[in-house]
């Protein structure tokens, strides 16, 4: 049985110093993929785009600068912790985005409450869901040479 967590979250996309917009983000967990969370940004005028990355990474993100690469979350202020700053990167492309942190402590904390931090290796299908996945991606591989 499949079970997840979600939230809707209001978020400020930082285009520049002068202007940002609010806009719905969907915050969602599932047992399915116990370590990620995905994030889907309602930008007005484009279709929501989707990210997965570490719900680690996210909790972490919350109290310090974390992470490396495509997907940096940290405070946006480290004395106050009051909000969060989620940056995401393609090539040279990045968004920013800024959230008060208690509604992703709230979603984090559900999270856990369904798979507690640590426990996401005890899910018995995990491994099974794992290799169903990686067939899959070796197939198209291998359909595609």
């Amino acid at each position: 049985m499949r079970e997840s967590v979600q939230a809707e979250v209001m978020m400020s996309f930082l285009v520049s110093e002068e202007l940002s917009f609010r806009i719905p983000v969907e915050l969602r967990y599932e047992t399915g993929d116990p370590y990620a969370v995905r994030l889907t940004f309602h930008l007005p005028g484009d279709a929501p785009v989707t990210w997965t990355f570490g719900r680690e990474l996210l909790i972490d993100g919350v109290g310090r600068p974390c992470g490396e690469g495509d997907v940096r979350v940290e405070p946006a202020d480290c004395d106050s912790l009051s909000e969060v700053l989620i940056r995401l990167q393609v090539g040279r492309d990045q968004a920013l985005f800024r959230s008060s942190t208690a509604p992703v402590i709230a979603f984090l904390d559900r999270t856990d409450k369904l798979v507690p931090l640590g426990q996401e290796g005890a899910l018995a299908d995990f491994d099974t869901h794992l290799d169903e996945a990686l067939d899959r991606i070796l197939a198209e591989e291998q359909s595609a040479g």
